[in-house]
């Protein structure tokens, strides 16, 4: 319940039964001259003949007045069955009724009183509550004050979506200047990427630089197992934007609500598809100069249905992508603001460092970092406490207790890890190998190397294959060294990796030799068995290619895992050493 409704209704209920306890000491103060008698001193009064009235009833007590006296008296009711006759004798005016008492009059008033402020607030109840039920949606997340969104200046790492909307920023502020020109503004405008971008920051930065009201809902809200809500929360939505002038409307999870429409009878969802046409008719009900702009973010910009993304309706689509090393550093930098960095951090190193992070997980990178500085009660963040963090999010704390861990599985571990590195660093010298470990993991690691890639549009068929061999390596390594019956499940999210490396090899890039592009989209075709075997032949040629590759580089790895083995872990420039000696 609305908190203010709640204290108005609490106020009156207050005023009321102050006004019933006023009025009931006042009518106690009355009451209070109501003289008991005996009953004998009662027929005294009535044998002298000063009893004027009495009144009897089935109650304990008759009341009577006398003559010579505004007081009201009191006393004892025999109950007789001739009682009445026998007052009529001494010529008192006699009238039945019921016996009043004060407190039976206290608590009649009391509970008529406590009965209607119950009754009052719950009818408040109702009256608010009835369109915050099933039919209609709270718009808890809408800013009256534009002062608290986000600028573009807050908005790091998406320069090319800043550009993409800028106009729309202009659209909402001065509409007629584009409409001499015969432009209409984009009526919806989707957002689309991977999680943690920045897309609802970007959303409220558009409205804050316009300096308009933000309605932000999400998808699911309008996602009700009653038909017909969904559509009545969609008008009460636009409704309430339209009483703003202009506004941004922000709906996120757009594919919750706008998914493709089925188009058969049976397998259709009739609340969706009436949500949806309710969203396609409000979107295209707008004029130019509403000044109304809907925003949409979405992870899966693949399950829209097509008449969202049609002219008229969201007419642009913009991406929001996981930012390059350039936005990576900007976004650091925005972040590290309040934060106060040591001399030994550079941001430069750290944006190289933290490839495929998004915005949020950079954001994340850096608090972890001031928690970790908070704890050690650090003047200053410092480059380990950045390293330790980066870590700790890469491949999860370190386990404090390893004494239960044998000396056998360490070394396993260790040339595990090392047939990595020698990998990455002989096929892949661009790579940065910035940390090889055999410190087990929270995540049930027991150990990681961190084969870090350059920036890249796109990767070649030879770097495809080196990423293959790469993830092989562990598992290879395991092999030459200790034997096929000594290898380990440690390799199973490696050969994950590889297995959805070469099936995009084989079927969706089309870099098989013999075969050629006769695989390309063949996971369409379902279940093909030429495509099986093929997968087969390229799994095993690519672990005997990097078998071979370990064998011929066996000092290396010898190496490498020995020194693993002295130190638990070894950085950028140890394996360098190494691997180059």
């Amino acid at each position: 319940m609305n908190k203010t409704i709640i204290l108005k209704s609490l106020g009156l209920l207050i005023v009321i039964l102050s006004i019933v306890f006023f009025s009931l000491e006042i009518f106690k103060d009355k009451q209070s001259e109501t003289i008991k008698v005996n009953y004998s001193d009662f027929l005294s009064f009535a044998d002298e003949g000063i009893v004027s009235e009495a009144i009897i009833s089935e109650n304990p007590k008759i009341q009577f007045t006398l003559t010579n006296s505004d007081n009201r008296y009191e006393t004892d009711n025999p109950r007789s069955s001739t009682l009445k006759e026998d007052l009529l004798k001494f010529g008192i005016s006699v009238s039945e009724g019921k016996y009043i008492s004060t407190s039976n009059i206290f608590q009649t008033i009391f509970g008529l009183c406590f009965i209607a402020a119950a009754i009052f607030i719950g009818y408040k109840f109702m009256l608010k509550n009835t369109k915050k039920g099933a039919m209609a949606i709270e718009f808890s997340d809408k800013s009256e004050s534009t002062e608290c969104l986000s600028k573009f200046d807050d908005v790091a790492g998406n320069e090319e979506a800043k550009d993409s909307v800028a106009d729309i920023v202009d659209f909402i502020k001065n509409p007629e200047k584009y409409s001499k020109y015969g432009a209409r503004m984009p009526r919806g405008v989707v957002f689309y990427g991977p999680p943690g971008t920045g897309k609802t920051l970007m959303a409220k930065a558009i409205a804050g630089e316009a300096n308009v009201p933000f309605f932000a809902v999400s998808g699911s809200d309008f996602v009700q197992m009653y038909v017909g809500v969904g559509a009545s929360r969609i008008r009460d939505l636009f409704a309430k934007a339209r009483e703003s002038g202009r506004a941004v409307i922000f709906i996120d999870e757009i594919d919750a609500l706008g998914k493709k429409r089925s188009n058969t009878a049976t397998c259709g969802n009739d609340e969706r598809d009436q949500t949806l046409n309710a969203l396609l008719t409000e979107m295209s009900g707008f004029s130019s100069s509403d000044g109304i702009v809907v925003i949409a973010a979405t992870n899966r910009l693949d399950t829209i249905d097509e008449a969202l993304l049609r002219p008229g309706r969201f007419d642009r689509q913009v991406e929001i992508g996981l930012p390059d090393t350039n936005g990576r550093l900007s976004i650091l930098k925005l972040h590290a603001k309040n934060k106060p960095l040591s001399n030994d951090i550079n941001l430069d190193s750290v944006a190289k460092q933290t490839i495929c992070f998004s915005g949020a997980m950079l954001e994340n990178l850096l608090n972890e970092a001031a928690i970790f500085a908070a704890k050690n009660s650090l003047e200053k963040i410092n480059a380990k406490d950045i390293e330790r963090a980066y870590y700790t999010i890469v491949a999860g704390s370190e386990k404090k207790d390893r004494s239960g861990i044998r000396e056998h599985d360490r070394r396993i571990t260790a040339f595990h890890e090392s047939g990595h590195a020698v990998a990455a660093k002989i096929l892949s010298p661009e790579n940065t190998v910035s940390k090889v470990t055999i410190i087990p993991s929270v995540r049930g690691a027991g150990g990681f190397c961190v084969n870090i890639p350059p920036d890249k549009m796109y990767y070649t068929k030879k770097e495809l294959e080196a990423q293959i061999v790469v993830n092989l390596a562990g598992r290879a390594a395991e092999e030459i060294i200790f034997g096929f019956d000594e290898i380990t499940t440690g390799a199973s999210n490696d050969l994950e990796k590889a297995s959805r490396i070469v099936a995009d090899y084989i079927d969706k890039y089309g870099m098989v030799t013999d075969t050629g592009m006769k695989f390309v989209n063949a996971k369409n075709v379902g279940g093909d068995h030429s495509v099986f075997i093929e997968y087969s032949n390229q799994m095993e040629r690519f672990y005997n290619e990097t078998k071979k590759l370990l064998s011929e580089n066996r000092s290396k790895l010898n190496s490498l895992a020995n020194a693993l083995l002295e130190r638990d872990s070894l950085n950028e420039d140890e394996i360098e050493n190494i691997i180059n000696n």
